[in-house]
């Protein structure tokens, strides 16, 4: 028994002696991978980020920390999660950013009435500025040396994660995989097969080879049949959040929308969060066709691209906050604004949210929605939408002033003097070209037509 037991004793010393040579050994290889340089990567689980982790780690040697946003895309994030470290990073971390996307960005661009070119209701680049400021926040955690985005060098994109890092961290490396010298994958095909090369997962999307960009806010499609503008969108076959307007119900749906400084707060008279009111928004504007936009827009890049989106609750928003601020707004307010949307959409668009103009055009914009609260009612019918009513106690229509009788508050007969003052400079030019004889105001003006008296 003495024997066995020194023997037993002195395998346990072996084993014991093994276990500690095996956990010094993992200690220095930590020790070591600790002291790698980190890239944050901006991850969304499709081809082109799971195809940049091993690339990264190949090409720069870094540890790679993958960081998913949730704007309102709808993917399956656990599942992503567990792809980004199947793939070789070190870490991944998914941020819900879905009520404060709404809050922050969507809400700001809303009451500014920003839209670009006459049409976009900036989905896509009101999430972007958002994007790039938390993957600041998290290289900043994590002590990282640089940030790394999938997007390609011809769209909007990488400008506007790029002057979102610039803003607030100049000091970071910016790695764009599509630009850099290093990469050489040129397709789908060549970047399905660098994984399978490497015996990896390759995240195969649905059937559909639209390029799109999905949020809370809006649904984008490009490329297919859009490519050529001659095309009609194949809308059936397209769609996803909004039914065709054509196939909507006929008999329509009325919504009520009430707001508070320019913010809406309840539809049909249900407080509801941001996230929940839009959700609800989105699905009554998706069952009734609203919110559809085909548009061939001004890339800030230098080109012109062709894109279909989908905006149901966003373009019932946009058409009740105007409708509010024609009631609250007087008229050199509201001109004025018009002109200061269409300077803050092209800066939305073109990535400059963390500017000094920007948020001087948005000090402008809050003072302007002191007194944009009440309601509004829509009837949306077959991708139309038309008012049905308005109120707000701030209000500037007056019936007695607007009102065809004649009230207390305004004269008809004021008008003579004004229109004679307001004219004044017409009238004064008018009696100098007669003086002259040149002009459009002499008797026998080309700009005259002679008309039939019979």
């Amino acid at each position: 028994m003495a024997v066995k037991e020194k023997v037993s004793e002195a395998a346990k010393a072996v084993k014991s002696t093994a276990k500690k040579a095996v956990k010094a050994t993992t200690k220095v290889a930590k020790s070591a991978a600790s002291k790698k340089d980190k890239v944050v990567l901006a991850y969304s689980g499709g081809l082109d980020t799971t195809v940049i982790i091993p690339w990264l780690k190949e090409n720069y040697d870094y540890d790679v920390i993958a960081v998913c946003i949730d704007v309102g895309q709808g993917d399956d994030w656990k599942a992503i999660k567990s792809r980004a470290l199947k793939t070789g990073a070190s870490a991944c971390y998914v941020v819900d950013a879905r009520q404060e996307y709404i809050e922050e960005y969507v809400w700001p661009a809303l009451k500014s009435n920003a839209i670009y070119e006459d049409e976009y209701l900036l989905g896509t680049s009101t999430a972007r500025p958002l994007i790039g400021k938390i993957l600041v926040e998290y290289a900043r955690q994590e002590k990282a040396v640089a940030i790394c985005h999938g997007a390609t060098g011809k769209g909007n994109d990488q400008v506007r994660f790029e002057l979102a890092i610039k803003a607030f961290a100049p000091d970071l490396k910016v790695i764009a995989a599509w630009r850099d010298p290093k990469w050489n994958m040129d397709s789908r095909e060549a970047e399905i097969k660098y994984l399978e090369d490497r015996k990896l997962e390759v995240p195969m999307k649905k059937d559909q080879s639209y390029s799109r960009d999905e949020n809370i806010w809006h649904l984008s499609h490009e490329g297919l049949e859009l490519e050529k503008t001659e095309n009609e969108p194949n809308y059936k076959h397209m769609l996803k959040n909004t039914v065709v307007p054509e196939e909507a119900p006929a008999a329509g749906e009325y919504v009520k929308i009430d707001f508070e400084k320019g913010i809406p707060v309840a539809v049909n008279g249900k407080k509801m969060d941001a996230l929940k009111l839009l959700l609800e928004l989105n699905k009554i504007g998706g069952r009734n066709g609203i919110g559809l936009v085909d548009i061939c827009e001004n890339r800030c890049v230098g080109m012109k691209s062709r894109g279909v989106y989908e905006t149901p609750g966003g373009a019932i928003l946009y058409f009740a906050h105007r409708m509010l601020e024609h009631l609250c707004l007087d008229r050199d307010t509201y001109h004025y604004k018009q002109q200061l949307s269409i300077k803050i959409a092209e800066l939305i668009y073109d990535g400059k949210w963390f500017t000094t103009l920007f948020d001087a055009c948005m000090a402008f914009v809050d003072k302007t929605e002191e007194t944009v609260t009440g309601w509004v009612k829509l009837k949306l019918c077959k991708g139309a939408i038309r008012g049905a009513g308005s109120y707000s106690k701030y209000s500037l229509y007056n019936e007695s002033i607007a009102s065809f009788k004649t009230g207390e508050l305004y004269d008809h007969k004021d008008a003579q003097g004004f229109i004679t003052l307001f004219g004044l400079p017409l009238k004064v030019r008018a009696m100098m070209e007669q003086q002259v004889g040149e002009g459009q105001a002499v008797l026998k003006s080309k700009k005259l037509k002679k008309r039939p008296t019979e």
